[in-house]
């Protein structure tokens, strides 16, 4: 974990013990022997007291450690997807890298591909289990019920979920999250996305400043990002108002790019995308090649493979990071913490090689927002930037699964502090959602 999340969860102990003690108690009544009074039960915890609890109780990766001194240490990888989809691919390159950085050999890597979001996803982790890891990571959203159900039967094995939100509310003492601060990228491409919008404003080739967003699902994840993409544009461009449309799937490269067509008809002249195809690069490149001005911001990989003039840049996670820390710390048999996540400080997340259709000062002025990230001078959710129903917002505690949980103090929403999967979904005013359901 890096030396900022650190010292942010240790505030936010901090901030949830100080809550705790200003709370006015009731003294509890006399009990009258003779009467058969009992006590009131004691209250139930508060969502804020149990993260606060989980963050004192890292994962004991003890039994990994022993496994590694008998020379029969293994980890299993289940994967959503395989190298033909992005989002996979990207944690393919980011376990192989860890596997590089800690020494360890191909058979000591059990990778598990195109498994679904369900039973399948439970059978794959006993499987691994059967065949000796224990380290086991998943990396898709809804393979998180399943790894946990495999864990309570074999608290012998670590299980470590990408994305997923329930490590620090589980009673199970072997699940771990971890996520990047994708959010932070997200943003740093938007400014880029931005830059390029005010050149074609400028240059008199674009009046309306209309984005277009390509979204899987309407989860905290993807609202998040699609937020922070459109924070960063209009950072530079104030008037910028962006569409989401969803697909519904998290790789279609049919559905993508249908939306992104959808999108260009509706006078988009930039496409973002939370979705894990090159679908909707690849219909900007065509609609750019047709004549229309349009341009494409990407994730997971660079896009200039299949959109070489269209595509801008796109937000990447560093999971070579993440994956590096967790196994490394765990093959030590240090404790790892319940929610893992890493930052522009430690290249957890960054945007790939500007394309060469960027706006001139665009490497500039990335330099310069990434410089304000990793200083804390700059916060993606700054409420003081976007308002919701024309008001500025100064608390938040309904994020979907953690009602009651504050997210916002200090003016801004904590995003993947306390947990570290995004909980950031709230609807803000200058972004329209088409096809939510």
């Amino acid at each position: 974990m890096g030396k900022k999340l650190l010292a942010l969860l240790l505030a936010a102990m901090m901030l949830f013990a100080l809550a705790a003690c200003s709370k006015t108690e009731t003294p509890a009544a006399p009990v009258d022997g003779d009467s058969g009074k009992a006590e009131e039960p004691a209250a139930e915890p508060t969502i804020g007291e149990i993260i606060e609890e989980s963050l004192k109780k890292p994962v004991d990766t003890t039994k990994v450690k022993e496994s590694v001194d008998k020379g029969t240490f293994k980890v299993g990888v289940i994967l959503v997807g395989d190298e033909n989809e992005g989002y996979t691919y990207a944690h393919i390159e980011g376990v192989e890298a860890a596997k590089k950085a800690l020494g360890l050999s191909d058979d000591q890597i059990i990778y598990k591909y195109n498994i679904p979001e369900s039973e399948v996803c439970y059978d794959t982790a006993i499987d691994l289990v059967e065949q000796g890891c224990t380290l086991i990571f998943a990396n898709s959203f809804s393979h998180e019920s399943f790894m946990w159900q495999a864990a309570e039967e074999h608290p012998e094995v670590v299980f470590a979920h990408a994305t997923g939100t329930t490590a620090a509310t589980s009673k199970l003492p072997n699940v771990l999250n971890y996520f990047t601060s994708i959010y932070q990228s997200r943003y740093v491409s938007g400014v880029v996305a931005g830059m390029k919008l005010k050149e074609l404003m400028d240059e008199g080739k674009v009046e309306d400043p209309y984005i277009g967003y390509v979204g899987a699902y309407p989860y905290a994840e993807v609202v998040s990002g699609y937020t922070a993409f459109f924070l960063g544009i209009q950072s530079i461009v104030p008037e910028a108002h962006m569409d989401v449309t969803y697909t519904n799937s998290w790789f279609d490269i049919s559905k993508e790019s249908e939306a992104a067509n959808a999108l260009m008809a509706r006078g988009c002249v930039i496409i973002g995308q939370h979705a894990d195809s090159t679908g909707a690069p690849s219909a900007v490149q065509a609609a750019l090649d047709s004549g229309k001005t349009v341009y494409s911001v990407g994730y997971n990989v660079d896009m200039l493979s299949v959109a070489p003039t269209a595509a801008l840049t796109s937000a990447q996670n560093g999971w070579d990071v993440l994956y590096t820390e967790i196994i490394g710390n765990a093959m030590k048999g240090e404790a790892v913490p319940r929610n893992n996540t890493v930052t522009y400080n430690v290249a957890g997340v960054k945007i790939s090689p500007l394309g060469p259709s960027c706006a001139a000062g665009t490497a500039e002025k990335v330099a310069e927002i990434e410089a304000d990230l990793k200083a804390d001078k700059l916060h993606v959710f700054d409420c003081s930037k976007f308002t919701v129903g024309g008001e500025h917002l100064t608390s938040y505690d309904k994020s979907f699964g953690f009602e009651g949980l504050e997210l916002i103090w200090d003016g801004y929403f904590h995003e993947s502090e306390l947990i570290s999967a995004p909980l950031f979904d709230i609807r803000i005013d200058g972004i329209t959602e088409l096809t939510a359901n």
